[in-house]
């Protein structure tokens, strides 16, 4: 999957909705939960499949999640109970930057 920044992200196995902010142009498999997210509305994503137990850390609404490599950035739109993972490895909270110290 390569898609485009603007694009929707959407599970298939609980209600995560993920907003693509940077995409690095490499083909890359975005899962929720340990299946495969679709790109589309949440009624493209069709029947739900069952999720693996070990993925199921969640989503924060309104938080970014980026790769360690900084290549890909999502925004989650809708809160889910899965775990977010590029090609197999899970993604992790993008924190703000610390602002300079004024003195």
């Amino acid at each position: 999957m390569t898609p485009r920044p603007g694009a929707t992200l959407v599970s298939t196995t609980d209600d995560t909705v993920l907003l693509v902010v940077r995409w690095g142009g490499a083909d890359a498999e975005v899962t929720c939960g340990g299946a495969p997210m679709v790109e589309g509305r949440a009624s493209d994503a069709g029947a739900r499949q069952a999720a693996d137990p070990a993925q199921q850390d969640g989503t924060q609404l309104g938080k970014r999640y980026a790769s360690d490599d900084g290549e890909v950035e999502l925004l989650c739109t809708k809160a889910g109970t899965g775990t977010v993972a590029i090609n197999g490895t899970p993604v992790s909270l993008k924190t703000a930057k610390p602002l300079p110290a004024s003195d």
